[in-house]
């Protein structure tokens, strides 16, 4: 499964490693997913999200049942 938050969106994003030589080679800077459970009380089970940690902070800001409802909107089956 690729590194992407369900809630932020967060993706990895591309860039150069530059060695000391200053050769150029591909590198990926990849978003720091975790995988969090959450007790959803309107549906009375836990829900398994693959968050950053931006997303994290967010579900804490705005509650379990808004960031749901969010990755719901976003098209993701939770």
């Amino acid at each position: 499964m690729s590194a992407h938050c369900m809630l932020t969106g967060a993706r990895p994003g591309f860039g150069n490693r530059i060695s000391h030589s200053h050769r150029r080679t591909s590198r990926r800077f990849d978003p720091n997913i975790q995988t969090k459970r959450y007790w959803l009380p309107s549906e009375g089970r836990h829900v398994r999200l693959r968050l950053s940690t931006k997303g994290i902070r967010t579900v804490d800001a705005i509650g379990v049942e808004a960031a749901v409802a969010r990755v719901r909107a976003r098209g993701v089956r939770v």
